[in-house]
C-alpha cells in the first residue's frame, strides 16, 4: 500500500469519526439544554424513586454541566473533522494533523465521543497516519 492510499484511508476514517462525534454531540447539547429529563427517554413517566432531578445518590444532577461537556465534544468533533480535511489538503504536514486528530479524539471521550465510536475511529485514523509515516517516509 502506498503512502497516498494510507492517507486516503486515514482521512476517511478520521473524517467519519469527527462527523459522528460532532452530530451526536450536537444532539446531546440540544437535549440537555432543553432541560428535558433523561429518564430513559420516557419523560417523567418512569421516574419512580429516582424521580425529580436527583440521581440514585440524591445529588442534584445539573443538565447545564452535561450540556457543557457535550459542547466540549462538539468542539472536539469540529477539530477532528477539520484536521482530517487538512490532512487531505496538506499531506506533507501529516504528522501534525495525526497528533491533533488523536489528541482531540481522546478528549472527546469526556463527552462520550459519538457513543465512543467516533472517538475510536478518530484514534484509528490518526494512528494509521503515524503508521504509514513510519513505513513509507
Amino acid at each position: 500500500m502506498t503512502a497516498n492510499q494510507g492517507l486516503t484511508f486515514a482521512y476517511i476514517v478520521s473524517l467519519v469519526g469527527g462527523l459522528i462525534t460532532l452530530i451526536t454531540s450536537i444532539i446531546n447539547v440540544v437535549w440537555y439544554s432543553s432541560g428535558t429529563p433523561s429518564f430513559a427517554g420516557y419523560g417523567s413517566f418512569v421516574s419512580g424513586m429516582m424521580g425529580g432531578y436527583h440521581n440514585f445518590m440524591g445529588i442534584y444532577s445539573s443538565y447545564g454541566f452535561l450540556a457543557g461537556i457535550s459542547l466540549l465534544a462538539v468542539i472536539c468533533g469540529v477539530v477532528v473533522a477539520m484536521s482530517a480535511i487538512m490532512l487531505r489538503v496538506h499531506p506533507e504536514e501529516r504528522l501534525i494533523w495525526a497528533i491533533v486528530i488523536i489528541a482531540f479524539s481522546t478528549v472527546s471521550f469526556v463527552g462520550m465521543g459519538g457513543f465512543f465510536i467516533g472517538a475510536l475511529l478518530g484514534i484509528v485514523g490518526g494512528a494509521f497516519v503515524l503508521y504509514t509515516r513510519q513505513t513509507n517516509p
